[in-house]
């Protein structure tokens, strides 16, 4: 789970995190009045998405006057923000974060992630900040500092310092203020089941103070239910409609650009029919993953929600059943099929698959029947492109 900008910083600032001043708002007028309460002459205001980029997109301006911090909210309310990362369709600007903007000499970026290969918290720096870490990693690999935080003992502070020492340029006292907030950041992404926090850039004040200008954290869902106050920042709307549809009723979408509707039955078998799908020319619409207990109702659900991206031209269901049962799915699949107006491919295998073969062979619709995986994804493509199986 993704948050906004401002919620973010107030998580770290409550770890001990230096932020600057800011509000959260909802019209050109809060806007306004956000800016004189904050005092100052310079305000940044920001759209508050789930997504970078913002800046270079137009997302985050610089004011000198209330009258100017009015004027770019009233622009950025209700409009779409297309970013690099939003894609082309963008995001609906529906809140804005305005923070008292001070200067600064210099952009550090500092990222924490969750390594799941090395089965550690990462933690990344690098003195080239105000750039995506991508960026970073291509133009000046040199720059990128990295240490593996052993989970017996957790993050040291000499850890933190070493890396202060190495991005270089800092005072004894900014490197203080470096390991007082890396390790703030540490214990913000433990206690809270973060899988990322970053920051970046993180700046360094003309007064010397060190402050976090911009921040992200996104979150394990698997835990949000020991979270109730971080699933409270939820924010639906940031979110594909879709996905949004498909949490409700217990099933994880993803939508993509092609045209073959996928309805499966576990990760891994999604992401493997997604592979051949690609592999015999066709492109997958979503990821789509019912779970193992399946009903009748939820593989009906499904079929809604595939068939509501109008891209789709044939759906291809796989299911291997273990925890299901072929007949359950099957019957499900027959709900479903009655006037689907694209071409369906069934490859059922497991628990009951005779039976649920039956079901399908018996309910007289045009069903087009697989064996294996390698066969259902051809003829799927096939059945997209209007040709033969």
């Amino acid at each position: 789970m993704d948050i906004h900008e401002y919620q973010a910083k107030e998580l770290l600032a409550q770890h001990g995190v230096s932020i600057p001043r800011g509000k959260v708002v909802y019209s050109p007028d809060e806007a306004a009045h956000a800016a004189t309460s904050l005092g100052g002459e310079v305000w940044a205001v920001k759209a508050q998405i789930h997504a970078g980029g913002r800046g270079k997109a137009g997302g985050v301006k610089l004011c000198h006057s209330l009258a100017e911090v009015s004027k770019v909210a009233n622009g950025l309310l209700g409009n779409t923000l297309v970013t690099h990362q939003t894609g082309p369709e963008g995001k609906i600007v529906q809140r804005l974060y305005v923070e008292a903007a001070e200067p600064f000499d210099r952009e550090i970026y500092l990222g924490f992630v969750l390594d799941r290969k090395a089965q550690r918290i990462r933690l990344i720096a690098s003195a080239q900040g105000g750039m995506e870490i991508e960026e970073i990693v291509k133009s000046h690999p040199e720059a990128v500092l990295q240490v593996e935080v052993e989970p017996a003992v957790g993050l040291q502070p000499f850890q933190a310092r070493e890396l202060a020492f190495g991005l270089g340029r800092l005072t004894m006292k900014q490197v203080h203020q470096f390991v007082t907030l890396t390790m703030g950041c540490y214990r913000a992404f433990r206690d809270l089941d973060a899988t990322m926090v970053e920051i970046n850039p993180l700046v360094v004040t003309k007064e010397g103070r060190l402050v976090a200008l911009d921040a992200k954290m996104s979150f394990d869902d698997n835990a949000l239910f020991r979270r109730p106050d971080l699933h409270e920042m939820h924010d639906p709307a940031q979110e594909d409609p879709r996905e949004a549809q498909a949490h409700l009723h217990g099933l994880n979408y993803v939508g993509l650009s092609g045209d073959i509707g996928c309805i499966i039955n576990g990760a891994g078998l999604a992401m493997a029919t997604m592979d051949m799908i690609k592999y015999a020319g066709g492109e997958p619409a979503n990821f789509l993953d019912v779970g193992g207990g399946a009903s009748p109702e939820r593989v009906a659900e499904a079929f809604r929600l595939v068939l509501s991206d109008k891209n789709v031209k044939a759906i291809l269901v796989n299911i291997f059943a273990g925890i299901n049962r072929c007949d359950w799915v099957a019957e499900g699949v027959i709900q479903a099929a009655r006037g689907l107006g694209v071409p369906l491919v069934v490859r059922l295998a497991g628990t009951n698959v005779e039976a649920g073969q039956k079901i399908i062979r018996d309910s007289g619709l045009p069903i087009i029947s697989a064996d294996t995986l390698a066969e259902a994804a051809e003829r799927a493509v096939a059945a997209a492109h209007g040709k033969a199986a």
